[in-house]
């Protein structure tokens, strides 16, 4: 074994660890010579020797300055052999890749020197430790010492060389480690990196745009950097990157290639940051433009990203979404469209399942579900521009791909409802569109208008029919033609089970009906009903949905001149349900009147011979009114009807007979043209009859009565709980003397009551519906409905009516109001009855209801309770619980 001295000299050793630099180098020189000769006499052995030497004694010595010196030496050992051979090279180079991450910072220093010079003269063998160099490099690159710093970058660039001019380095083995680091934050290590990624795609010999999809997203990530310099590098290579793909013909680039790289770009779209959101919509317009085929299945989530980046506040983004956009738009969606449902079809008919839509069967295909997914996604969004553009899109996707839009209709009518109530005009503009050009498919018409009837449920739908519900409808009937839309919504609120909704609904129609000049031609038609076969239809067709509306029906008939028809609704109104929302609704149609709309039926009152009914219809609207605006109005109108033409009427203002033929069992009066067999006049009566107007009568009862039904229905109490359970708050009485008396319900006369078995079979049966007599005569009975409100079917306490619509104005709060007033006029009339005032002629003798005590009952009774002063005769003191009721 060859001893110490025997390799190095002494001298050679004490200078290596030397705290001086100087002769540290000396030694280091020494030890190049001393190679130098080795290596010329081929003494591979000593030359082993003295490197292992080096590295066991100094190049891991706790003292710096020996492996500052180990370090020295070992380069110039490198340097002494010339060519380094692999063998040395493993030999050498990890010890000083060791000392990269040494603590003494000159320690490190000399580490980059060392590697520097072995690098220098190994030249291609060293690319064999290029991944170990680079982690080292990696590390130091952002190294707190800026000498070290500057080491780093002469190293850098060395290895750089060295890597272009090498042929055998293998660029797939380091993308791996690349794409890791480019997660990095620092600005140094990605300054550095970026450097690397430039430098490689620069290499005549290294092919980088294959393995851009593994770097994408690392690069992307840098776009957000703060740091300029790093911004404006990353652009470049991006942008360089770009230009290549764009250079590289389509078919020299694999599916995989864009389906990785646009998948990588879609989830960088989203980025809070500006510059990488813009980056990359253009990355994926570029996509689109040069190789549509290839990213068709990722056009839903194209698409995605360009909807909702469109709406940005960035100008740049915008337009570059707008071209994105367009170029999505020029697809030819309905020739992938067929091409994916066949491929679906032909794929499950081949394996005996039923084929689903949608399913992609090959590569290259559109899904057309995902894209009306997308749409309708971004139909939902608050910003105008992208609802606008989703907009845009559904109709585009309607006109190509009909038949598939129409298998997802069921998830895109809610959305596009939900449209029209946007706060942009622009929006439900367009929404209103799609939606015409959705009814105008095959099957759809009926469909769409029963969902667009729909969306005015509920306190929001109501809410929006009140802010811009006669809008909608006008701008609908544009698009669908109004002969077409407003029978269809009367037949779908025929069939309406929520007549409060249908009532509602009708009288909006009516008055657009009555004022839209979108419907001027249909109120022509009903204007010559009598003689168009058109306008008559027209009139029988809306005639049973505007029943839910007595006010919108007598204006139907109003401008159809069907003045006969309209005197028997009017006195109709005689034994159907009367209300307060009733007399809104006249209340309306007398300022309805007052419209251009009427201006020919206000002109026909100056000819009361020619139009009487007019005159008797008119007439009886006055005697339902109160006394309010609408009733002084009404009759401020009349009273401009020429007096003499009045007197000249040949059977007055009184009713006639069935006017068309429609006197359906009223009093069972006959004209006297059918007494004495006027054939003549009797088939002129015929012949007016040109909608069948008896049986429209008897459509408008039926209605009126469904609709007094279900009010009552609905405002019909809780049943009452079973004996013996306790409600909540009630407790049972401890014993018999808390149990109520008579006295509980005694008047404030002290003058108690029992029911008797008739007042309570006649209680039972008022209950039921059946009128039950109660007053001081029989001349003054009167229903318990009639009792609560002064008349027959009226509404105030406990009385049911037709619901008819909200009150809108303060015009239509006097008219309840003095509706109410008359009302409760009416009931104390009721209660009083033929015997006047209540006072102290009190008497239950006429009431079948009541059965007074004996009078020994009375005087003990009024003996345990203190009296009272006596009432003022012809004042109300009380009235008991049942004979309020």
């Amino acid at each position: 074994m060859v001893a110490s001295d025997e390799l190095l000299p002494a001298a050679v050793l004490r200078q290596i660890g030397d705290k001086l630099y100087e002769k540290r180098k000396f030694a280091a020189l020494d030890v190049e010579q001393l190679i130098k000769r080795l290596a010329a006499q081929n003494d591979q052995h000593r030359i082993r020797l003295i490197i292992d030497k080096l590295i066991s004694e100094y190049s891991f010595s706790s003292q710096a300055n020996h492996r500052k010196g180990a370090l020295l030496c070992l380069a110039a050992a490198a340097v002494g052999l010339g060519e380094p051979t692999e063998v040395h090279l493993r030999q050498i180079v990890p010890p000083v890749l060791a000392s990269f991450t040494d603590q003494d910072a000159r320690v490190r220093y000399y580490a980059c020197e060392a590697l520097y010079n072995i690098a220098k003269v190994a030249r291609s063998t060293f690319i064999l430790f290029f991944n170990e160099v680079f982690d080292a490099m990696f590390r130091l690159c952002a190294d707190s010492e800026a000498n070290v710093q500057n080491a780093v970058q002469f190293l850098d660039a060395l290895i750089k060389d060295i890597a272009a001019d090498c042929t055998n380095f293998e660029v797939a083995a380091f993308i791996p480690k690349l794409r890791d680091y480019l997660r990095v934050t620092n600005p140094h290590k990605r300054q550095f990196l970026l450097s690397w990624v430039e430098a490689l795609d620069s290499m005549p010999n290294v092919k980088m745009l294959p393995h851009l999809p593994a770097l994408m997203d690392g690069l992307l990530s840098m776009l957000a950097e703060p740091v300029r310099e790093v911004r404006a590098t990353v652009a470049k290579c991006l942008k360089d990157f770009l230009a290549e793909v764009r250079a590289t013909s389509e078919a020299d680039l694999s599916v995989e290639f864009f389906s990785r790289l646009t998948a990588t770009v879609v989830d960088r779209a989203g980025s809070p940051d500006e510059l990488t959101r813009l980056t990359s919509i253009h990355w994926l317009r570029a996509f689109v433009e040069l190789a549509p085929d290839r990213v068709l299945p990722h056009v839903p989530a194209i698409l995605g990203v360009v909807l909702y980046n469109i709406s940005s506040h960035n100008v740049d983004i915008q337009r570059e979404c707008a071209d994105a956009n367009a170029a999505l738009l020029r697809l030819d969606v309905g020739v992938y469209g067929a091409a994916a449902r066949g491929a679906g079809a032909e794929g499950a008919s081949g394996t005996g399942v039923t084929p689903v839509f949608g399913a992609r069967a090959a590569v290259g295909n559109l899904d057309i579900p995902a894209i009306l997914g997308t749409v309708t996604l971004e139909m939902r969004s608050e910003m105008e521009a992208t609802r606008l553009e989703a907009l845009r899109w559904l109709h585009f996707l309607l006109a190509r791909t009909q038949e598939l839009v129409l298998e997802q209709v069921g998830r895109l009518l809610p959305p596009l409802l939900d449209s029209l109530s946007a706060p942009s005009d622009a929006v439900v503009t367009s929404a209103l569109g799609v939606l015409a050009a959705l009814a105008d498919c095959p099957g759809q018409f009926n469909p769409v208008l029963v969902a667009f009837l729909d969306r005015f449920r509920g306190e929001a739908g109501f809410a929006l029919l009140q802010r811009s519900g006669s809008s909608l409808v006008r701008r609908l009937c544009s698009h669908l033609g109004a002969a077409a839309v407003l029978p269809e919504l009367g037949a779908i609120l025929q069939r309406d089970t929520d007549m409060s909704f249908a009532s509602t609904m009708v009288s909006v129609l009516n008055l657009i009906l009555l004022t839209g000049p979108e419907l001027a031609e249909l109120r022509d038609q009903l204007r010559r009903a009598a003689v168009d076969p058109a306008g008559a239809k027209l009139f029988t067709v809306l005639y049973p949905s505007w029943c839910y509306s007595a006010g919108a029906l007598l204006s139907l008939c109003f401008v159809a001149q069907a003045y006969d028809h309209a005197v028997e609704i009017v006195h109709a109104f005689a034994d159907l349900p009367f209300g307060a929302e009733l007399l809104v609704q006249i209340d309306r149609l007398v300022a309805l009147l007052e419209t251009p709309c009427f201006t020919f039926l206000r002109l026909q009152l100056l000819e009361p011979r020619k139009h009487p009914s007019l005159l008797r219809a008119l007439y009886g609207l006055l005697m339902l009114l109160p006394q309010c605006n609408a009733f002084r109005m009404l009759n401020a109108r009349l009273q401009a009807v020429p007096t003499l033409e009045l007197l000249q009427l040949e059977d007055g203002l009184g009713p006639t007979f069935g006017s068309h033929m429609g006197g359906v069992a009223r009093a069972g009066q006959l004209h006297p043209a059918e007494r004495e067999g006027d054939v003549a006049a009797t088939a002129a009566v015929t012949k007016s009859d040109w909608a069948g107007f008896p049986e429209l009568l008897r459509v408008f009862r039926a209605a009126q009565l469904r609709q007094y039904e279900a009010y009552t229905e609905q405002r019909r109490p809780q049943p009452l709980m079973a004996i013996g359970t306790p409600g909540p708050g009630v407790t049972f009485a401890a014993n018999v003397t808390d149990r109520p008396t008579t006295l509980s319900t005694a008047d404030k006369g002290g003058v108690p009551y029992v029911v008797s078995p008739t007042a309570a079979a006649g209680l039972a049966a008022d209950a039921t519906g059946l009128p039950a007599r109660v007053g001081t005569s029989a001349s003054a009975s009167i229903s318990v409905a009639q009792l609560g409100a002064g008349g027959p079917g009226a509404t105030s306490g406990m009385s049911a009516r037709p619901a008819g619509g909200p009150l809108g104005s303060s015009g239509d709060a006097q008219v309840a109001a003095a509706a109410e007033a008359e009302e409760d006029n009416a009931a104390d009339a009721a209660v009083r009855g033929s015997g006047g005032p209540l006072g102290d002629d009190l008497s239950f003798s006429d009431n079948p209801f009541l059965t007074p005590p004996a009078a020994a009952d009375i005087r003990q009774m009024q003996l345990q309770q203190p009296q009272p002063a006596a009432p003022n005769r012809g004042q109300l003191q009380h009235i008991s619980s049942v004979g309020s009721t």
